[in-house]
C-alpha cells in the first residue's frame, strides 16, 4: 500500500524546496520516493519529477484559451484534473504499490481551504489505497507579529478541516527567524499554541480598539478547536529534516511498516507470516506500541532545543558545525591520501615483479641462534 504527503501552503512557504530536500534525504536513506507536481504554473522544478501535471494541462494554455486570470485559471486546472482523475491514477500505478509519493500543490491557499476539487482528489487518492498526511508549510517569520500569527493559525485550522487528513503544520525557514528580531515569547509558545490570550495586548496595540472583540473571538475559535500545533523545519539541516520526517511517518502510518531486519524476516510466534509481503503491508507491533503515542526523541526534537540552535545561539552552533565539517573533510582527505599511497605502493611492487620476470626474491631470515654461530665462526677464523 503506497504512502504519501500532500504538501500545501502559501506562496513562498518553501513547498518545492521542501520536496527537493526530502528527495535528497530519502535518496541518502535509500527510501523510495516519487514527487508529483500538481502546480500547472511551475515550469522550473528543482527536483526530479515523476509525474507532472503540465503533461495534462498548463496554466498559460488555460489563460490564453479562456481569457482567465491566474487565480481563475488555477481553479480551472484543478477542476480539470478532478474530471480527468483517471490520468493521474494511471500514472500513479506506474510508480508501484510500494511507493512513497509527495504531492506538490500550488500556492493558492483556497485550493486547500475552500475549493472542493483538491478535497475530492485527495478523497479519491485515499480510496485508491494511499495513506496520506497533509504537510502544511507556513513561513516562520509570521510568528514575529501577533496578527500574522493568528492569521496562520486560522489558515492552518481551515486547511485541517477542509482536507480531513492526518495533518502536520510546519514553521518553515526556522533558520532565518533570527533575522526578524526577538520573539515576544519563547518558541514553544508558538509551536504548542499555548494560551493565546497573552497576545491580546499585542493585537490591541496594532489594531484600532473596535477590533478588540473580533480579536478575542478569533482567539477563542482557535482555542475551542484545539487542533493546531506546529513542527519546525530548516530544510538544509539534516537533524531538522529527520525530526520532521519522523513526525510525518507517525502521521501517515509509515513508521508501523519498516523494512524487515536482515536475517530475521519472521515475526513473533503465533502470528501471520508476513515475510513475503511488501514493507508497506508488513505489521510491526513494536513500532505501534513504542512510538505511536510517545514523544519524539533525539537532538532538536524539542522547541527549546530548536530555539537555542536557530535563535539564541545560532552563531555559536554555526561555528561549531563549520569546525566539525572541516574535521570531517580533513579525515576524508587523509583517508583518500592513504588509499592512494597504498595503491601507488601496490603498482610499484607489481611493476618491479614484471621487470624481474615475475619472480619475487625474498630475503632469507636467519634465526637468532644460527646468526650467533655464524658470528663466532667469523671471529675464530
Amino acid at each position: 500500500m503506497p504512502f504519501g504527503e500532500v504538501v500545501c501552503g502559501a506562496p513562498g512557504s518553501g513547498k518545492s524546496t521542501y520536496c527537493y530536500g526530502k528527495h535528497q534525504l530519502f535518496t541518502a536513506l535509500q527510501r523510495p520516493i516519487s514527487i508529483v507536481n500538481l502546480d500547472p504554473a511551475n515550469d522550473s522544478l528543482p527536483y526530479p519529477c515523476a509525474i507532472d501535471i503540465s503533461e495534462l494541462i498548463t496554466l498559460h494554455d488555460v489563460m490564453d484559451k479562456f481569457g482567465l486570470g491566474p487565480n481563475g485559471a488555477m481553479l480551472y486546472c484543478m477542476e480539470y484534473l478532478e474530471a480527468n482523475y483517471d490520468w493521474l491514477e494511471e500514472k500513479l500505478k506506474e510508480l508501484g504499490g510500494d511507493a512513497y509519493v509527495l504531492f506538490d500543490l500550488p500556492g493558492q491557499v483556497e485550493l486547500s481551504t475552500n475549493h472542493e476539487s483538491m478535497k475530492h482528489i485527495v478523497e479519491k487518492l485515499t480510496k485508491s489505497g494511499f495513506r496520506l498526511a497533509a504537510v502544511h508549510l507556513c513561513d516562520a517569520h509570521y510568528i514575529t507579529d501577533a496578527s500574522k500569527y493568528i492569521s496562520i493559525l486560522l489558515l492552518s485550522l481551515r486547511a485541517m478541516l477542509q482536507l480531513e487528513l492526518p495533518h502536520i503544520n510546519v514553521l518553515s525557514k526556522i533558520d532565518l527567524l533570527g533575522q526578524y528580531g526577538d520573539l515576544e515569547f519563547n518558541l514553544d509558545f508558538y509551536t504548542e499554541v499555548q494560551d493565546l490570550s497573552y497576545l491580546a495586548n499585542s493585537l490591541s496595540s496594532s489594531l484600532p480598539p473596535r477590533f478588540a472583540a473580533l480579536n478575542m473571538a478569533m482567539i477563542s475559535l482557535v482555542e475551542d478547536f484545539s487542533l493546531v500545533g506546529f513542527e519546525t523545519l530548516a530544510v538544509e539541516d539534516k537533524s531538522s529534516m529527520l525530526n520532521l520526517t519522523r513526525a510525518i511517518d507517525r502521521a501517515n502510518g509509515y513508521v508501523f511498516t519498516p523494512k524487515p531486519v536482515p536475517g530475521n524476516p519472521s515475526g513473533p510466534p503465533d502470528t501471520v507470516d508476513a515475510s513475503n509481503l511488501p514493507p508497506s503491508a508488513r505489521p510491526n507491533t513494536y513500532a505501534l506500541f513504542s512510538s505511536a503515542a510517545g514523544p519524539l526523541k533525539g537532538p532538536g526534537a524539542h522547541a527549546r532545543d530548536i530555539q537555542e540552535r536557530w535563535i539564541d545561539e545560532k552563531e555559536a552552533y554555526d561555528a561549531f558545525e563549520r569546525r566539525e565539517w572541516r574535521k570531517e573533510g580533513e579525515m576524508i582527505r587523509d583517508a583518500e591520501a592513504r588509499r592512494k599511497a597504498s595503491e601507488d605502493v601496490a603498482k610499484k611492487q607489481e611493476s618491479t615483479e614484471k621487470q624481474s620476470g615475475g619472480i619475487r626474491i625474498r630475503e632469507r631470515k636467519v634465526p637468532q641462534k644460527e646468526k650467533s654461530d655464524i658470528q663466532m665462526d667469523v671471529l675464530e677464523g
